[in-house]
């Protein structure tokens, strides 16, 4: 007979306990154990020669790819992120914030995709038919090759794939769905392997193109186990301020395709609607006046350069300890060049109070974006403004020496389809030249702050 005992498990990152524990000694988060029910059966000895084996190895230069690999989803943005769209037999992962637009891109999708003729089967698991119906009314999707099955039983839906034949399945979203064969509820970690790998065997046995929907937690992690995003091909999280109608794709993995690259959309009452020159909707957002502590950069993500502002604000603080606000930047970063500014260049901000925000709500990880950061900073510092028609482009060391970047030209292209003048480059990139920007290198910090100052 089989032996039934619990463990806890938890939910974050899945850690597994005999008992009930407040805070994970994994992943150090509080409350996030549940009791799951697991069922052992004693294995069975088993030999070699009693394994079914159908399978045998094949030569790499045997191995033959078809002609339509690749399938667009006829939403240039959604394929940038992709790599040039939907990979047949991939399993791919998007995640984000709720109400943040998952459901609404990926019903855009199918709408595409069956206009086509690709047999789309769009799984609810959160929404019923006429929810979904509404929805896509409002988007204006009509298509008789669209499927939709509210189901949350994994069984079942295993069954209508088997009926249907689909090209492309959509799982909304894999947090709600449930397999028999697990004793605990749905979204818990067991569930969540569980049903992943069902679905991975799915699309690479029948080659199938699945796209799952996963929830994120409070601090922005996709909910469940960690392995999730390593069985997955394709991992995109959903971006936006929800003050704002502008959203951003970016792909965090990809088997197939550049990682970081960045899809931008503007939700619209039609849906989700494709951003074409980002760089202009970032830079409209900017003041019309050249203001002390404002700095354009040029960041690469991905495959695509962007031009974004960097803003600053020092002032005295009343308070014993300065404050250091950052939003879209890495605050430790922040503090590592406010070290630099003090150290390499006399600029004492002890009792200043530094804020850092990126405009266009985007954020920004590449060390590129240094320089701008601490030119916005000094210049905040002495109340002086950059030339608006300069562009900052460096990483800076411990040292306050300037990092070469990658990918210079790129960027130099797109700053002067932009109508810049100037750029303030690291001297080792010197090389590089444009015939509509004046490129200015530097070797050291206190450089760049005296060569891009307006007389």
């Amino acid at each position: 007979m089989a032996k039934v005992k619990s463990k806890w498990i938890c939910q974050n990152c899945g850690y597994e306990s005999a008992g009930y524990l407040g805070k994970c000694p994994e992943c150090g988060s509080w409350g996030s154990f549940t009791e799951e029910i697991q069922t052992n059966l004693k294995p069975q000895n088993i030999s070699p020669q009693g394994i079914a084996n159908d399978t045998k190895p094949s030569l790499i230069s045997d191995i033959h790819i078809g002609e339509e690999v690749r399938v667009s989803t006829n939403i240039s943005e959604f394929d940038r992120i992709l790599g040039g769209g939907l990979v047949q037999g991939s399993l791919v992962l998007i995640a984000g914030d709720p109400g943040i637009g998952k459901s609404t891109i990926l019903l855009q999708t199918s709408g595409q995709l069956a206009k086509n003729g690709q047999k789309i089967l769009y799984v609810s698991a959160e929404e019923s038919a006429s929810q979904l119906k509404l929805r896509a009314n409002r988007l204006n999707i009509q298509s008789d090759n669209l499927y939709v099955y509210p189901q949350t039983n994994l069984e079942s839906i295993r069954q209508q794939i088997e009926e249907i034949k689909p090209d492309t399945i959509v799982i909304d979203s894999i947090q709600a769905i449930y397999s028999q064969s697990i004793t605990s509820s749905a979204g818990s970690v067991s569930q969540i392997r569980e049903c992943c790998n069902i679905l991975m065997q799915i699309a690479k046995t029948q080659n199938i193109t699945i796209i799952i929907i996963g929830h994120v937690t409070k601090d922005g992690n996709i909910a469940g186990p960690k392995i999730l995003e390593h069985m997955v091909d394709t991992v995109i999280y959903f971006e936006g301020d929800k003050y704002k109608s502008y959203r951003m794709l970016r792909s965090m993995k990809n088997r197939f395709g550049n990682t970081s690259e960045v899809g931008i959309f503007e939700m619209q009452s039609q849906g989700l609607v494709e951003v074409k020159n980002p760089n202009e909707l970032f830079l409209n957002e900017r003041s019309q006046e050249a203001i002390p502590g404002s700095a354009i950069i040029v960041t690469n993500e991905g495959t695509r350069p962007l031009l974004v502002e960097i803003q600053a604000l020092v002032g005295t603080t009343p308070y014993p300890t300065p404050r250091r606000v950052t939003n879209g930047v890495d605050s430790s970063r922040v503090l590592q060049i406010l070290a630099v500014l003090e150290k390499r260049v006399g600029l004492n901000l002890s009792k200043q109070d530094v804020y850092i925000n990126v405009m266009g709500g985007i954020d920004v990880d590449e060390p590129s974006a240094d320089l701008g950061i601490a030119l916005a900073i000094a210049t905040c510092a002495r109340d002086v403004v950059v030339d608006p028609q300069t562009v900052i482009i460096g990483e800076i060391g411990l040292s306050g020496e300037i990092h070469p970047v990658s990918n210079l030209e790129k960027r130099l292209n797109e700053a002067a389809a932009s109508g810049f003048k100037k750029a303030i480059i690291p001297y080792a990139n010197r090389n590089t030249t444009h015939e509509k920007i004046k490129t200015v290198p530097v070797k050291r910090l206190i450089d760049a702050i005296t060569a891009c100052i307006t007389p």
